[in-house]
């Protein structure tokens, strides 16, 4: 039984492309791949650092955007939290199920990186290698 906390950065009810500016954040709960909760959630007001901090206090475990600067991501890997970026302007819920297909195509920062990229670490991310 796997369960995941997605949070995807909004504007509006759409993915936000620059995290940092992003108005809200969607926390998708996963369950055995299956979404079982979608929560909007405004953030702190944002400086730098704020936010990566917030969302892992918030019980996340991914994160998927568009964009996010190299400082951000290297918060979250601290926190313990993936980050998956490139993704496309769409619905925190349809961005998800296409995640949980492994329809998106997104550039991954695990938190265990040393210059590699996750692979050959025995984490299953759900990629297809």
């Amino acid at each position: 039984m796997t369960k995941k906390r997605i949070a995807i950065p909004m504007a509006g009810n759409v993915l936000s492309e620059h995290f940092g500016h992003c108005q809200a954040f969607a926390y998708v709960d996963v369950e055995n791949n299956a979404i079982t909760k979608v929560s909007m959630m405004d953030p702190p007001e944002h400086q730098p650092g704020t936010f990566p901090k917030w969302v892992a206090s918030n019980g996340a475990t991914d994160v998927i955007a568009g964009g996010m600067g190299p400082m951000a991501v290297n918060l979250f890997n601290e926190a313990g939290v993936n980050v998956f970026v490139g993704a496309p302007v769409d619905t925190a819920e349809n961005l998800v199920k296409q995640f949980l297909a492994g329809k998106l195509t997104l550039n991954a920062n695990y938190c265990d990186h040393d210059g590699e990229h996750g692979h050959g670490h025995g984490h299953d991310h759900g990629h297809k290698h």
